[in-house]
């Protein structure tokens, strides 16, 4: 899936997504990695209530990523 940029609709998609379950965002951005990541970081963090971090980066990281130049 291409992106168009920061601000474009599929990023504030992505940014709703992550909003609901971190990673998932970046899972439509075809960043496996990145959403494997922030998926598993924010369960394991949400056992000593810091897990709201990794949601917030999540959500973050989607809202912004520009894609490949």
């Amino acid at each position: 899936m291409n992106m168009a940029g920061q601000g474009s609709t599929g990023n504030v998609i992505a940014a709703l997504c992550s909003f609901f379950v971190p990673g998932l965002g970046q899972l439509l951005q075809g960043r496996l990695f990145t959403a494997v990541l922030q998926f598993c970081l924010a369960a394991v963090l949400w056992f000593f209530l810091l897990g709201w971090l990794i949601h917030l980066w999540s959500i973050l990281d989607a809202a912004l990523y520009r894609g490949r130049i």
